[in-house]
């Protein structure tokens, strides 16, 4: 009998989980409407500038990422969708170098996340903070701070794409094509 209920109770834990992953896959985050969507920038509009820690204790700023495109990837190293993402945006910093400059933003703690980025070998940026990333988060168009949840800002600054949920290979080459050169490209 106890087997049983316990049974059914990890089921039900999969399923809400699969239920929440599928209402997340989406392209791109609904609009907010009315007044409060004025604090949130929107497709179109300038990037809004952060300035954040990195791993080693140096400051970064959204201006110096400016003159290629930028995704800019919020997470948290207790987000399980955050951490399978992270492999894929590796690979997608490694792939192109001079056309795009990834850049991690964690909700978290300095100490769990230095360690966790040397483990997975994440080489592009990180950058830390907690309420000061979450204000960051909500300026760039994610005002209930929900993770992982993905931004894509062209060469001039410009918000041109923004995903709620993991990412996966497909939505991230739709949404990279127009800002990256491919091999097919040269």
């Amino acid at each position: 009998m106890k087997i049983s209920a316990l049974v059914l109770t990890v089921i039900g834990g999969v399923a809400a989980g699969l239920l929440i992953a599928w209402l997340t896959q989406s392209d791109a985050v609904k609009p907010l409407e009315g007044p409060e969507s004025e604090a949130f920038a929107k497709i179109g509009d300038p990037r809004p500038e952060f300035v954040h820690a990195g791993v080693n204790g140096e400051l970064w700023r959204a201006s110096d990422f400016d003159g290629r495109a930028m995704l800019v990837n919020f997470w948290a190293t207790w987000c399980a969708p955050c951490v399978r993402e992270m492999p894929l945006l590796q690979a997608t910093a490694e792939k192109y170098p001079e056309d795009l400059r990834v850049v991690g933003i964690a909700v978290d703690e300095p100490g769990a996340v230095d360690e966790f980025v040397e483990q997975l070998g994440i080489s592009y940026p990180i950058l830390i903070g907690t309420s000061d990333v979450r204000e960051t988060q909500r300026r760039y168009g994610n005002p209930d701070g929900m993770l992982p949840y993905s931004v894509l800002v062209d060469a001039r600054g410009i918000i041109r794409w923004r995903h709620l949920g993991e990412l996966d290979a497909p939505i991230l080459d739709k949404a990279l094509g127009p800002f990256v050169h491919t091999s097919e490209d040269q």
